[in-house]
């Protein structure tokens, strides 16, 4: 045996002896053949719609190295199901970093569940890319490892606020909305877009995640007579505010942030009343004809054909989009500070979703989204370019703390 090989033997022998592993050596979750990455993600819980997003990563992970990896390293990808719950977040990440040895974490769904571990996984010195959520958590303040490109709640309130007001006329406007910071972002995003125009929300209304009867505050929406609706719900609750408005003859113009963008599901479990509502979205609409989409869609139909195509489903494609093209970036040495510099040198990088730029004083990838609108069967009407808002994070920021 050659004295080089015969070291490596060794080393293992002795690493596995005292308990560590031979990834201790040298950069975690990087060997010459491997890069270990990880995600969390609701597959089960009252979010589920969502964990799609989780599976959709894991089947571009399988395209990539299906192309032959990157730089002769193959993804290794660890999924787990944390149900939307903050403990089971905190022990998945624990669980990956400490005992799988994961170099980074994809995307991850909620804002709480990322809530949970944003210190830890700095702290650990873990890569973060594309928090599916639009929290202002991620990027204000900057912290080292951490990308956000997924559009800041506050800034789809604010689009969908000045379309509401300058295209369509509206003047009474009410939010419905998750009492958490989902919810309170989106209604400080609205607040302050309305201030320009001289106008007020004339009604805010929470909802608790348990809640399964919505009467009580569609009753005090409908009290306030408005003309429009913004909806930041999870799917479950975005169809029983429909479906108990109806009863109650309540008709506004409803609109939504993007997390109910799957207008598929929606439609369906809405019993058909999505149709009509207006909405932002961060990425190309399901039906696109653009080439990188179709590249896409065909690597769903051989990796994972069993789930359904949409646009969670492809969003996990989306929000990894940069990891991978840091990844590529680093060439041969990848190690946690190089890869934050390739991240830090994409400038107007885009893939299925806006134009993304980073620096190293700069997390918040993008701050755009376009609208597009429900119709007959599910299907979708997209009407606006890529939008960006108009609003100060900052004083969005300050109210929020507040």
């Amino acid at each position: 045996m050659k004295k080089k090989n015969l070291l490596f033997v060794l080393v293992c022998v002795v690493s596995f002896s005292i308990g560590i592993s031979p990834l201790a050596w040298g950069e975690r979750g990087v060997t010459d053949t491997e890069i270990r990455i990880g995600q969390w993600g609701p597959q089960t819980g009252p979010a589920s719609l969502w964990g799609a997003i989780a599976r959709g990563s894991g089947c571009f992970f399988d395209m990539i190295n299906a192309e032959g990896g990157i730089h002769g390293r193959k993804i290794t990808y660890y999924l787990r199901d944390d149900g939307y719950m903050p403990p089971k977040t905190k022990a998945i990440v624990k669980e990956l970093v400490e005992d799988k040895e994961v170099f980074a974490f994809a995307s991850g769904v909620g804002t709480a569940t990322g809530m949970a571990v944003k210190r830890y996984l700095n702290h650990k010195k873990v890569p973060w890319v594309g928090p599916a959520s639009g929290s202002s958590h991620w990027a204000y303040p900057p912290t080292k490892y951490l990308f956000s490109d997924f559009p800041l709640y506050c800034d789809e309130a604010a689009i969908m606020v000045n379309y509401a007001v300058k295209t369509m006329g509206k003047k009474r406007i009410a939010f419905v909305y998750q009492n958490d910071d989902f919810g309170r972002e989106g209604i400080l995003g609205a607040e302050i877009a309305l201030e320009k125009f001289g106008m007020k929300l004339v009604e805010t209304v929470p909802v608790e995640l348990q809640d399964t009867d919505l009467s009580s505050q569609c009753i005090k929406l409908k009290a306030s007579n408005p003309d429009c609706v913004l909806m930041y719900l999870l799917p479950k609750h975005g169809a029983i505010i429909l479906g108990t408005a109806t009863k109650m003859d309540f008709k506004p113009q409803w609109m939504s942030s993007s997390v109910l963008s799957d207008t598929a599901i929606m439609y369906k479990i809405s019993k058909g009343l999505f149709k009509d509502v207006i909405f932002t979205s961060f990425g190309e609409l399901i039906d696109s004809p653009r080439p990188l989409m179709k590249k896409y869609k065909q690597a769903h139909a051989r990796f994972a054909p069993e789930d359904r195509w949409g646009i969670f489903f492809y969003a996990g494609f989306l929000f990894v989009e940069p990891m991978v093209e840091a990844l590529k970036r680093c060439g041969s040495d990848l190690t946690a500070d190089n890869f934050v510099r390739a991240m830090e040198s994409l400038k107007d990088f885009q893939g299925i979703g806006a134009k993304i730029t980073f620096s190293p004083d700069r997390r918040q990838g993008t701050r755009a989204s376009f609208l597009a609108k429900c119709v007959e069967g599910g299907k979708t009407v997209r009407f606006s370019d890529w939008m960006n808002a108009d609003i100060d994070v900052q004083k969005v920021i300050g109210r929020l703390r507040e």
